[in-house]
């Protein structure tokens, strides 16, 4: 689909219009929110200025789209098939709608707080109650689909966690006899390379996400809502990326505060393996197609590292906060995507 035809689409269709601000509005809270996470401890040690780290994660969020979609769009693709919405597209239209209401209210309370919470995980719980509120039953979710949430749930607190432990002190192994002077310049830099590469593996999993959603929107309005299949136009991973990137530049702030600098105190080289640790599980979960939190992984590669030196060094009372949100947003997001589901059913229908 050309973006002159989504527009004439979106002119035709209120509803599609309204689905698609609340999607952007999603991903805008997803700049703020979720992504600062890829840049959180490139900025915490100093390694760059918050601009220009900004800057880099939104050229990079968009890279990561572009690229990892046009080699695998297998988490796009377990999005969009992840619910059942049922046979009627314009009342799938209307819940989808109700589950971005949601998603945005979810988010934007979190981020209010400065807590990281997982967009990933909102996105998947708002769509599943809209879909459980339209069916009526829980029929209306995939659980070949949904399977691969749990293990990327287990994917990136284990993975994550043991890779930023191991990568950390095989580190400390390798530069140990190192000029420290030199070592810490080369880690600098080295960070700035982690943040970027974290940030395109952020565009590669949450672009895809949303790409996802924004797809399903297009299809029932065109009154397709069986469809199975789609193919990602390049103006809407330019649009996806650019709308990341605002929200980002917007409120990324806290975020790098809360996981960068608030959870455990990183030197340049922790801040590297942390980088380097997290996306490495990101890339294992793109190329696998399973749809993990870049918040869980790269907060628990964090961990790992903290507590590679001393279990002390991690701050468990910010560790319990972000768990905590972790553990809520499922149900949470969940009953108040059913709740607005069957608020805009009973408006709309």
């Amino acid at each position: 689909m050309s973006l002159t035809e989504f527009i004439s689409q979106m002119i035709g269709n209120p509803m599609l219009l309204v689905s698609t601000i609340l999607t952007l509005g999603v991903i805008l809270v997803n700049g703020w929110t979720d992504a600062p996470n890829a840049i959180a401890t490139c900025v915490s040690t100093r390694a760059i200025e918050v601009r220009k780290a900004i800057i880099m994660a939104a050229i990079f969020n968009f890279l990561g789209v572009l690229v990892m979609t046009t080699i695998n769009s297998s988490v796009a693709f377990t999005i969009y098939n992840m619910v059942d919405f049922g046979y009627d597209s314009r009342l799938a239209l209307v819940a989808l709608c109700a589950a971005m209401a949601a998603i945005v209210i979810w988010a934007t309370a979190a981020w209010y707080f400065g807590i990281p919470t997982s967009e990933s995980h909102a996105l998947i719980a708002g769509i599943s109650g809209a879909a459980v509120a339209i069916q009526n039953s829980f029929s209306g979710i995939n659980w070949a689909e949904w399977i691969k949430v749990i293990y990327g749930i287990f994917l990136s607190m284990i993975l994550g966690f043991v890779l930023g432990l191991v990568s950390s002190k095989l580190t400390v192994l390798c530069f140990h006899n190192k000029n420290r002077l030199k070592s810490e310049r080369f880690f600098s830099g080295a960070q700035v390379a982690g943040g970027a590469a974290m940030a395109f593996m952020h565009g590669a999993q949450d672009g895809q996400k949303f790409i996802a959603i924004a797809l399903l929107g297009a299809a029932f309005a065109g009154g397709h809502a069986e469809a199975s299949s789609f193919v990602v136009p390049v103006w809407l991973m330019v649009l996806c990326s650019a709308v990341m990137g605002l929200g980002t530049s917007i409120g990324g702030y806290r975020i790098i505060k809360s996981v960068g600098m608030d959870m455990v105190k990183l030197k340049p080289y922790q801040g590297f393996a942390a980088d380097f640790s997290a996306t490495v599980c990101l890339l294992v979960s793109s190329l696998t197609g399973i749809p993990v939190s870049t918040t869980h992984t790269k907060t628990t590669a964090i961990m790992g590292v903290g507590a590679a030196r001393r279990i002390s060094n991690v701050n468990w009372r910010v560790v319990r906060e972000l768990v905590l949100t972790w553990v809520f947003t499922f149900p949470g997001c969940g009953l108040l995507g059913f709740g607005m589901a069957k608020l805009f059913l009973l408006i709309f229908a």
